[in-house]
């Protein structure tokens, strides 16, 4: 390259959009509620399939790993279920305004991790 001109804009270069970062967080989080799902319905499953596969349900269920999957698994679920209002809401045009998109947005985090720490840590 002869010239010091970049070849186009990189993605380094924007600015982060706040209901960018949401909207796209939104769609992972919808993926791994699929993939999740499934994986919990095969755990599920073992305890149907009798007593010999309840020592694989067991061990499955006291690894700490398989914890720290629920635990992300949860707060997922809550964040896809709270930003899932936030754009219902927008899909009839209520709460557009800058303000209240930024309001949303820290009321869409802030809510997922109280839900979720309600969830696992309040008995």
């Amino acid at each position: 390259m002869t010239y010091n001109r970049p070849l186009s804009p990189h993605l380094s270069i924007h600015k982060k959009v706040l209901t960018s970062v949401f909207s796209i967080l939104h769609r992972i989080t919808g993926i791994g509620l699929t993939i999740g799902t499934l994986l919990i319905s095969i755990w599920i499953s073992l305890l149907a399939l009798g007593a010999d596969y309840f020592y694989i349900f067991k061990f499955i269920s006291t690894n700490i790993i398989f914890k720290f999957f629920l635990f992300i698994w949860t707060v997922a679920i809550f964040y896809h279920l709270f930003n899932g209002v936030r754009y219902l809401f927008w899909s009839f045009g209520l709460g557009m305004d800058l303000k209240t998109v930024y309001f949303s947005s820290y009321f869409v985090l802030i809510f997922t991790l109280v839900a979720t720490f309600g969830v696992w840590f309040i008995r």
